[in-house]
């Protein structure tokens, strides 16, 4: 596990209390979270279900009232804090857990400034704030939520929001691994995980029923496997073939010719 400080910026309004516990496991699996923060006006009856939750996982509740009808005060307050983080320089890496576009910026800028940025939503999430962070995870590939969402207006929201693109989970796999491989054609799943996580963010394996990339990639059937010394390799089929060897014999002529 990294060493990385994690400031973890929560999005109370539009992310539901009963993905808590399962998102903040979620985040120390890429450091320690030392900074924990939910953002929200708490004298909403929507954000009841949070109450019990800033206790229990030490959440820091941060209230941000309502104060213009249709203006959302918790998105300002939200990127207000992350970048006054941003200058204490107190956190290597940001987690934002949140469905709204309106972040995007704020994950362009984190990143501008070296650090890095971890995406926790909804699938409804759009593609510019996915693709706008390092990682981007689904909240629901963490298990399905106790209850549904605190906002009554969640599904209108979901609705009204732009689709997200499905990957193209073929030629996204086939382009990383001949990015990776080598002269043969082979590639290691780890090289491949980190293309993957520079040209396709929000790509998990769990969003396909696998628990990892390696068995993601082992299903796939356009994919070849090796396995050599214990350590599993990748390669597009029909692609990679290996070269023909240079007679040794043909070079010692030549070395001779020259001297």
């Amino acid at each position: 596990m990294s060493s990385d400080r994690i400031a973890v910026l929560i999005d109370a309004d539009n992310t539901s209390y009963s993905y808590a516990e399962a998102l903040l496991d979620e985040v120390a699996k890429f450091g320690n979270p030392t900074i924990k923060r939910a953002y929200g006006d708490w004298s909403s009856d929507r954000l009841k279900g949070w109450s019990n939750e800033l206790n229990v996982r030490a959440i820091r509740g941060m209230h941000q009232g309502a104060f213009t009808r249709g203006k959302n005060s918790t998105d300002s307050a939200m990127i207000i804090d992350a970048m006054d983080l941003l200058y204490a320089g107190n956190v290597e890496a940001f987690a934002l857990v949140t469905s709204d576009s309106d972040f995007t910026s704020l994950a362009l800028r984190l990143r501008e400034s070296g650090k890095v940025v971890y995406g926790l939503g909804e699938k409804k999430t759009p593609a510019s704030l996915q693709n706008a962070c390092d990682k981007f995870i689904r909240l629901e590939s963490l298990g399905d939520p106790a209850t549904g969402s605190d906002d009554p207006d969640a599904e209108t929201a979901s609705a009204e929001a732009d689709p997200v693109p499905e990957i193209n989970l073929p030629s996204a796999l086939t382009k990383a691994v001949n990015a990776v491989a080598g002269d043969d054609g082979w590639a290691a799943p780890g090289a491949i995980g980190q293309h993957l996580s520079r040209t396709h963010p929000s790509l998990d394996p769990r969003n396909y029923e696998h628990r990892g990339l390696q068995g993601l990639l082992a299903a796939q059937p356009y994919l070849e496997t090796s396995t050599d010394d214990g350590l599993m390799r990748f390669r597009v089929k029909g692609q990679g073939a290996s070269k023909p060897a240079v007679k040794t014999t043909t070079r010692k002529r030549a070395a001779k010719k020259t001297t």
